[in-house]
């Protein structure tokens, strides 16, 4: 492959959602931009099987991966764009070494600085990483503001999606179906919110679909009715552009929640989905209330938004148009060339 070579560390492979959206869905921006992408994820897709099938993390499983990464850093190119870090859990002094006489890009999707907090020899490391960064992409605004005082060279690229991969045209569900996105780690947000949805299914008739894992039945949250369906990158877009709306609860009190970085939104507005969120985060530069969805708060909010997107008429057809209208500013189509350029920029 022609090109300058670019080592692209990761967190993950293809099954992980955010090395897949913001790596590895970008590599043909990659070659636009003159670079010759070699990805190398840190955790192995069986590493996540076994996460989502529920066993849990494993300390053995990762500290098998800290020792594949640390027996490849030293052959890695001179131009690297890395997933957070390169060497987790282990003090900067370490990872500098491996970064000695390279020029790197740091990615940044949530407030993985809160992994560190009160950790000695670890509390800083971000923050140093970045200051040394050739450049650095953050997903939000939360994440920029913090990055910007360290580094100058930052740009924003949120979790982009691929606008192909969502039909707006097919054919609704023949219940009024909610749908929510996510995996089984994310899966406790809406048990969170298990009050809210049972006042909406008290309020209105409608099905919930869970797009995750099949065996999150087991998990079904009682007095809401919902079906479970396997994702994969391949259905995903399908099976959300049937829904009639979607939903992104999150906690009002959870510092890792208010980094992250709204992309069930931006999947709801590819899909051509109204949505009804929790005003936390990024999701309150994402959705527009009032034209693309509701913020709902408490179970009362949430139950009376599902009301009026299912009962005023026009409502929910004029969001989902203003929805897909609005999905080009969070779309591969868009931010393909913005990436490419930024690593032109900082590591060509």
């Amino acid at each position: 492959m022609n090109g300058i070579p670019l080592g692209v560390c990761t967190r993950y492979g293809m099954l992980g959602a955010s090395s897949r959206l913001r790596y590895y869905n970008f590599c043909g921006a990659f070659e636009a931009a003159g670079f010759a992408p070699c990805f190398r994820p840190f955790f192995s897709d069986a590493y996540l099987r076994k996460l989502y099938a529920g066993k849990g993390k494993s300390g053995i499983r990762g500290a098998a991966a800290l020792l594949r990464r640390l027996a490849g850093a030293a052959f890695l190119p001179e131009r690297l764009l890395i997933e957070y870090e390169l060497l987790p859990e282990l003090p900067l002094g370490v990872e500098a070494r491996f970064l000695r006489n390279r020029r790197y890009v740091l990615n940044f999707d949530d407030d993985v600085w809160l992994k560190y907090a009160g950790r000695k020899g670890l509390e800083d490391k971000y923050d140093r990483l970045v200051a040394g960064a050739a450049g650095v992409i953050c997903a939000n605004d939360l994440l920029l503001e913090r990055v910007r005082r360290l580094n100058p060279e930052t740009v924003k690229i949120p979790t982009a999606v691929d606008l192909d991969a969502f039909p707006v045209s097919a054919e609704k569900f023949p219940r009024f179906t909610v749908g929510w996105i996510g995996t089984p780690v994310t899966y406790r947000y809406l048990e969170l919110h298990a009050e809210a949805l049972r006042e909406m299914a008290r309020a209105v008739d409608f099905e919930l679909l869970v797009i995750a894992k099949k065996n999150l039945e087991s998990r079904a949250l009682p007095g809401v009715p919902m079906r479970f369906e396997e994702w994969s990158t391949e259905g995903e877009g399908a099976l959300l552009a049937r829904c009639h709306a979607g939903i992104m609860p999150l906690p009002a009190d959870d510092a890792f929640a208010a980094g992250k970085s709204a992309f069930k939104l931006i999947q709801y507005l590819a899909a051509g989905l109204p949505a009804i969120a929790s005003p936390v985060g990024e999701n309150c530069n994402v959705l527009r209330s009032g034209e693309t969805g509701f913020f709902a708060s408490t179970p009362v909010e949430w139950a009376e938004a599902l009301r009026c997107l299912i009962r005023e008429d026009g409502l929910r057809e004029r969001m989902a148009a203003d929805a897909r209208r609005l999905a080009f500013d969070y779309s591969i189509q868009k931010y393909g060339p913005i990436y490419g350029e930024f690593l032109q920029r900082t590591l060509g």
